[in-house]
């Protein structure tokens, strides 16, 4: 009898990449998959390259995360750290590590996620290569690529008094869903279990969503360069902690107003973008006004005129409890 949805151990590899291929869909390279490395358009001669690995345990757990949301989810990050230096996403490379018994039919769910984020988020990128290989533990590892298209990148270290400081996109959101997980789907034993959406509020379902297929706002990165931004940066471990990084890369103070303490400040995953422009530039569309660069201060942070005491950022060791699961 002949299995419909065999173990990847089952089959030769040959057989696994072709099922991917089918779900990633035509190659937008000179060179696409299928030869020894792929040859990807480097039209003004620099290439914006990030790395990002997620790892069952610390980063996701498959009774939460199907094939499909973990797909997507390493296309995002990796996406919105290209956006963050104010380029254009052109091609993402993945590296998958898998134990022998992971179904064909969640491998190609993985392929089929990254695709729709690519097209989602970042029309016209891709994947254009990778690598497969066996694996006790669920691992996934993306290089994304980019183009600044004559630009100069937008580096965080570029804030200067008097800009006026900036985000664009959700806050606290991803670590909502992540309390959402770990607060209704847990057993006794505290072991995760399949997600019922049943039981969750639409604002619980939302911040879920946000957890476990991020929209960064992507194509903002490039706005916010040709807007005459001076500093960009992805909010990846909270905005407190991701923006005293700013301040420190930029020799300054940011001044925040507003912001309410707890996972808006400390929470991660959110993958916002987190720019200062000039004072007499507009803010372009998609980004909301947050608070002002002032003279390096006694700390790189201020919150509505204080240090923010919250737990200082975002640690996916202490957050996504990996000795769980």
């Amino acid at each position: 009898m002949i299995d419909s949805d065999p173990a990847v151990g089952s089959l030769s590899e040959r057989e696994v990449l072709r099922s991917i291929l089918s779900a990633l869909g035509p190659s937008a390279a000179l060179v696409g998959p299928g030869d020894d490395a792929a040859v990807i358009a480097a039209p003004d001669a620099r290439v914006v390259a990030t790395t990002d690995t997620l790892v069952h345990g610390p980063d996701f757990r498959l009774a939460w995360s199907s094939g499909f949301d973990l797909g997507w989810k390493a296309a995002a990050v990796n996406l919105a750290d290209v956006a963050a230096m104010g380029a254009r996403p052109t091609a993402l490379l993945v590296a998958l590590a898998m134990p022998d018994d992971t179904r064909l039919s969640f491998v190609t769910e993985v392929a089929r996620g990254l695709r729709e984020a690519c097209e989602a988020l970042a029309p016209g990128c891709r994947v254009e290569g990778g690598d497969l290989t066996v694996s006790d533990t669920l691992t996934i590892a993306v290089t994304a690529l980019g183009s600044l298209d004559g630009r100069m990148p937008v580096r965080r270290g570029g804030a200067r008094v008097g800009d006026v400081v900036a985000v664009a996109g959700t806050l606290g959101a991803a670590a909502r869903g992540l309390s959402v997980l770990f607060d209704r789907f847990r057993d006794a034993s505290g072991h995760p279990i399949p997600v019922d959406r049943s039981v969750l509020t639409a604002d619980e379902s939302a911040d879920l969503d946000v957890q476990l297929r991020p929209t960064p706002p992507v194509a903002l990165g490039v706005t916010a360069a040709q807007a005459g931004a001076t500093a960009l940066m992805d909010v990846s471990d909270g905005l407190a902690l991701d923006a005293r990084r700013l301040a420190e890369a930029s020799g300054v103070t940011l001044a925040l107003d507003g912001i309410e303490s707890g996972p808006s400040l400390d929470g991660g995953e959110d993958h916002a973008l987190l720019a200062t422009f000039p004072a007499d530039h507009p803010i372009p569309d998609g980004f909301r006004a947050i608070g002002k660069v002032v003279a390096a201060g006694d700390v790189a942070l201020r919150v509505d005129g204080a240090e923010p005491m919250g737990r200082g950022g975002w640690d996916p060791y202490r957050d996504w409890d990996a000795g769980l699961g």
